[in-house]
């Protein structure tokens, strides 16, 4: 068949039309009829640059489909994490818990009293549905949340050392996620950095010998994102907070990560957590929501009273405020540090970091067992996982992961389709091999997972 002859042979749009509209009920005209014209276009091309030499009306038919089931899906939609990266910041970092989202459904989809007293029947606050919880948890005077934590440092900065000398430790000038660094968060707000000390040890007299009459606070950064080891020395924030104080100056503590609970009887020693900043001494400390703490993506500052109010009249936390849905989210979670042993089993991120490697183990023979049913060659092989999402760097927690081989596919295209999956499948690549890392997996997710592999074997029999 020639190419003249092959192109002739496609179908019209309107038979097309047809015959998908019939399966397409629930999908708009509009979206139909542009994904056709879409396919058929890319069918034309196809034929004139020599790739197909016939026209499969089934094969474009099938292309459709599939095209029309991926565009008629969310964006934006939940995933299977068996990296074993527990606040994978791609991911979505903290996963929150079945009564937390039960909370946002209770708040989303009804009217609330966001900023209204139910005592009184007066205008309210938004800020002190949890404020008095942070007070609580963490023995500050007073608290306030904005929308992530490079906005809480910030707003900080904007509002009480805007046009001064800010002075933090060279070791300490961190870089975020997105290139985004503390010296150009300082600069934005107003302040001027000065640097003291050297990339790998900085001491009490380099934050004294810097303080002059410019001077507007001290800045402490926790390194939460990397570890410096070896020839170090850093000043704690107990030292550091002494020195603001004897010289009339506000201390501050970026701590990042944010642990609210111990987590030394689980094996994670050496982090401080916010509760000690402040018996330490920090006269404000900030720390993002949807980290070690697990709930949604906040900043949280805690702190002395008359800063936090500074920062109430600040015009800027306007436009850094929170949701309804981040405040019911963040509640709900605070809530559970009331009883620290409730916590760990009801947060997923502190329960699946405090999670024995034994429990873990399980779940892999668990998978794995229901894996040998569909055909495909796997084992359960020790593996390592991590907190991630810019916090603990240095842990590395014992884990047990899937290792999967599949005759006639590579692992690089394995790892393809469990990602195309409708309920995507995210794994890792590791010696030549895929692997599920079940640390992350939860148990009712093993149905997804079963069922995708079990297509793909499917296909390739075909």
């Amino acid at each position: 068949m020639t190419m003249h002859q092959c192109l002739r042979s496609l179908p019209k749009m309107d038979d097309l039309l047809r015959t998908i509209e019939n399966e397409a009920v629930d999908l708009p005209r509009s979206l139909v009829k542009s994904v056709m014209q879409e396919e058929l276009g890319r069918y034309r091309e196809s034929i004139v640059a020599g790739e197909r030499d016939c026209c499969n009306q089934e094969e474009l038919l099938a292309g459709i489909r599939q095209e029309l089931e991926r565009q008629s899906q969310p964006h934006l939609r939940g995933v299977v994490n068996a990296t074993g990266v527990i606040l994978h910041t791609n991911l979505g970092r903290a996963r929150l818990s079945e009564g937390c989202a039960d909370m946002l459904t209770r708040v989303g989809c009804g009217y609330s009293n966001l900023e209204y007293d139910l005592d009184d029947g007066s205008r309210g606050s938004r800020y002190q549905h949890v404020e008095d919880l942070l007070i609580r948890l963490t023995g500050a005077e007073a608290a306030l949340i904005v929308n992530n934590n490079a906005a809480a440092v910030y707003l900080v900065l904007d509002s009480i050392t805007k046009g001064r000398e800010v002075v933090v430790s060279r070791g300490e000038l961190v870089e975020i996620g997105g290139s985004f660094r503390v010296p150009s968060i300082m600069a934005a707000s107003g302040c001027k950095l000065v640097e003291v000390g050297t990339t790998n040890k900085t001491h009490p007299s380099d934050y004294i010998d810097a303080i002059s009459a410019d001077t507007g606070a001290l800045l402490k950064v926790h390194t939460s994102n990397y570890k410096i080891i070896g020839f170090t020395a850093e000043v704690e924030m107990r030292e550091l907070a002494e020195i603001a104080r004897n010289n009339h100056l506000p201390s501050i503590y970026d701590l990042g990560s944010g642990l609210m609970a111990d987590l030394t009887p689980y094996g994670i020693t050496g982090e401080i957590t916010v509760a000690q900043c402040v018996r330490q001494g920090a006269d404000l400390v900030c720390f993002s929501g949807d980290k070690l703490l697990g709930g949604p993506q906040a900043g949280i500052i805690v702190g002395k009273s008359a800063y936090i109010a500074a920062m109430k009249k600040n015009h800027l936390l306007r436009a850094l405020r929170i949701d309804k849905l981040t405040l019911a989210a963040l509640e709900f979670t605070l809530r559970q540090y009331l009883d620290p042993a409730k916590a760990v089993a009801n947060i997923p991120t502190l329960r699946m970091i405090a999670q024995p490697a034994a429990v873990v183990q399980e779940k892999a023979e668990q998978l794995a067992g229901l894996l040998a049913g569909t055909g495909c060659r796997c084992s359960v092989v020790k593996s390592t996982a991590r907190v991630g999402g810019g916090s603990l760097p240095a842990v590395e927690l014992e884990s047990y992961a899937v290792a999967i081989n599949m005759e006639g596919i590579t692992p690089n295209r394995l790892e393809i389709r469990l990602r195309e999956n409708s309920i995507p499948i995210i794994a890792r690549i590791t010696d030549d091999c895929l692997q599920l890392d079940l640390r992350t997996v939860e148990a009712e997710e093993f149905a997804d997972i079963v069922l995708c592999l079990k297509k793909i074997i499917s296909d390739l029999r075909i």
